[in-house]
């Protein structure tokens, strides 16, 4: 089911969702079900799981000469999909980057999609890998979300990448796509960012997932702003619990966005990371309370690889 129906059969009552990473290469899927089944009590109508693109490094030979080595830390989105649907009969939303991706691979990597039932995706430009300042795309891939978002819902209609291919079946994706609070990171102001979010929704996305924030006041005034600029589509906030001081550098730093003063101040006082993360599930219980208050249609929250307190969160909500 997409994510739109799960959405609009809810009847305004706000949902449960997650997301998870898939296991380090050489674990298996194991891994993702001890982190999921705690929180299947919740019923959450949809699960996302995120891909990483293959990173490269540089090792030096015995003569001197770099070899460049391709990385894959996280393989596995795909499969891990299809198992966690089989498994728990939820909704899996796969993310699908423009990094590491040909149009021809995003094609490809749709229709195996479209073959295993899945009927959602998650349309991102991703990140540039760390060997580089500035995001680079593939050699004939896309630049931008938005282009990424156009291919896919080109797909919806039959038009493939190859004019000629006879019998040219639709997909039927509902495609979600990334909204900043904060802004995007590359962004030059968030009127600037909220332009080109509506250019993907013009082109086919339905549904926002922001990225994380700890001040509702980001997000309603986003909300806002999105409305204001003919955004009519549901916008799902994100959420994330701290849980170690070292988030307090790390998260503003990785994610450009900035933290309350409140929240710092109290993290600062915490004798050690377990108070951390005691003070993080509250704060996100709070969050959490007056953003079902205000009526959001689903309460995403990013479990990056754990789950104890993502349920603690739910336990006291759902």
């Amino acid at each position: 089911m997409k994510v739109i129906e799960h959405i609009n059969n809810a009847n305004g009552k706000t949902q449960f969702s997650f997301e998870i990473l898939p296991p380090l290469k050489g674990q298996n899927i194991t891994q993702i079900f001890d982190q999921m089944d705690p929180l299947m009590e919740f019923k959450p109508p949809f699960v996302d799981v995120t891909y990483h693109r293959e990173e490269y490094v540089y090792k030096e030979l015995e003569n001197g000469l770099l070899q460049k080595k391709i990385v894959r830390k996280r393989p596995g989105t795909v499969g891990i999909c299809a198992a966690i649907q089989n498994k728990y009969q939820v909704d899996a939303i796969p993310h699908i980057l423009c990094g590491g991706f040909s149009k021809e691979d995003t094609e490809n990597f749709l229709i195996d999609l479209g073959f295993l039932g899945i009927d959602n995706v998650m349309a991102l430009r991703g990140d540039a890998v760390k060997s580089e300042t500035y995001f680079t795309p593939e050699r004939d891939g896309h630049s931008y979300a938005g282009d990424l978002v156009q291919q896919i819902s080109e797909l919806n209609m039959g038009k493939y990448l190859d004019a000629e291919i006879e019998n040219q079946a639709q997909t039927d994706f509902c495609i979600g796509v990334a909204g900043y609070p904060d802004k995007h990171m590359e962004a030059p102001s968030l009127d600037s960012d909220i332009h080109f979010l509506k250019k993907k929704i013009d082109k086919g996305a339905t549904y926002i997932v922001t990225q994380m924030f700890f001040n509702n006041a980001k997000y309603f005034s986003f909300v806002d702003k999105c409305r204001a600029a003919g955004i009519t589509v549901p916008i799902i906030p994100g959420l994330k619990p701290l849980a170690t001081k070292k988030q307090l550098n790390l998260i503003p730093h990785r994610f450009s966005l900035e933290l309350p003063d409140e929240l710092i101040a109290d993290v600062v006082k915490c004798k050690d990371n377990k108070a951390v993360r005691e003070l993080g599930v509250a704060w996100c219980i709070q969050q959490s309370k007056e953003l079902i208050a205000a009526g959001v249609p689903v309460l995403h929250y990013y479990s990056m690889g754990k789950s104890d307190n993502i349920r603690a969160i739910a336990s006291s909500l759902f």
